[in-house]
């Protein structure tokens, strides 16, 4: 379903210095002196489109670090003055965004936590009534498409047309090498849904630590997302918050002048013929997979129907689990990943108990059966 957004393309409100479009400056605006600097520096690189400095810090635990205040605007208005560089900063209530404007920032944007309370975002988006500025809603801290797409839609009908997304990760119980879990298919699947919507990546959430912006930033580029935003403090070292994901500038120069940049559907007319013959090719394979899945549940209704004629339940564990072994086996000798192949026979699996189930569910589903269901 695609989504109707009322919104202006990214280079007719965002100035564009160096492909990619980059917002960049420290986590936390922590003195006049350090912040000045620091655009200074990021100024002078020529990467750097819009500056960023966190104002209003909204942290996970009370007594910790929670921004300078409002004394940071002016901070970033003698920053832009002497740089020359629009500013960027987070708000997370009315009075943030009344200061916020009254200070003289051109772009806003609404923290992770704050996208996943609609309150608040309705609070934000009140306040931004009849007022044109751009504005950028970072995904939720959990894995919630819908609350994302609610945030943004909230904004928008209250007439922001400059409007983009920050993709910043998200939270989750497994520890893996990131802060905050990519999960691309969440980025992928808003782009599908708003095509037109500029995504934003930012890497410095997503990694935990400057070693893996890089790779991410480069991966966020290759799926088409239109910028990035990444914290660069004068001296990461000391800085008073994120201090292992803060570049300094001249770090954050030389991983922008290696990033490549490649188009959609760029390419000479033998690329792309070459491209449409290979995508053809997909597309024949993609109707034969269906086409098999379907002849899969055509035999998984026969089965269940034998079972309920010889009041057998429908989980069978050990068939389950002699499935998963030998498929996720021959998978990884075809080089298909152990995670995809799980994913793809556990969709499997639940439309084929789903299939069965209403079979049972004809005449009715004996106690014994309905317990091995729940317990599936």
């Amino acid at each position: 379903m695609k989504l109707n957004f009322n919104i202006q393309p990214l280079n007719t409100w965002a100035k564009v210095t160096k492909e990619p479009f980059l917002i960049a400056g420290p986590c936390s605006a922590e003195t006049e002196e350090q912040l000045v600097a620091t655009a200074h520096l990021l100024a002078k690189t020529g990467r750097v489109s819009v500056l960023r400095a966190g104002i209003w810090k909204p942290r996970t635990r009370p007594g910790e670090f929670e921004g300078i205040g409002s004394i940071g605007l002016e901070w970033l208005k003698r920053a832009k003055a002497e740089t020359g560089l629009p500013t960027a900063v987070e708000v997370a209530t009315a009075k943030h965004v009344e200061e916020a404007l009254k200070g003289g920032v051109d772009v806003l944007w609404i923290g992770a936590r704050s996208t996943a309370n609609p309150f608040t975002v309705q609070e934000i988006a009140d306040a931004l009534r009849g007022v044109d500025v751009p504005v950028i809603v970072k995904n939720p801290v959990n894995p919630d498409l819908s609350l994302w797409i609610g945030a943004l839609e909230r904004v928008n009908n209250a007439g922001i047309t400059k409007l983009a997304a920050i993709h910043r990760g998200f939270s989750s119980h497994e520890k893996t090498a990131f802060r905050n879990e990519p999960m691309w298919d969440l980025a992928i699947s808003l782009k599908t849904h708003a095509p037109d919507l500029p995504i934003i990546c930012d890497p410095s959430h997503i990694c935990g630590n400057r070693e893996l912006i890089p790779y991410i930033a480069q991966k966020a580029l290759d799926l088409d997302m239109q910028g990035l935003i990444i914290e660069s403090h004068i001296d990461p070292s000391v800085a008073w918050t994120d201090a292992k994901q803060q570049l300094t500038p001249s770090a954050l120069d030389e991983i922008m002048s290696r990033l490549e940049i490649r188009k959609p559907g760029a390419g000479t007319a033998e690329v792309k013929d070459k491209l449409a013959i290979l995508r053809n090719d997909i597309d024949k394979i993609d109707d034969l997979v269906i086409q098999k899945i379907a002849e899969r549940m055509q035999i998984v209704e026969k089965i269940g129907n034998y079972k309920k004629d010889n009041g057998i339940t429908i989980l069978q564990v050990n068939r389950w689990d002699e499935i998963l072994q030998k498929r996720t086996a021959y998978g990884a000798a075809l080089k298909l990943s152990k995670e995809f192949t799980e994913k793809l026979l556990e969709l499997l699996h639940s439309e084929s108990i789903r299939k069965q189930t209403e079979i049972m569910n004809k005449d009715g589903i004996s106690g014994s059966e309905q317990e091995h269901l729940t317990h599936a």
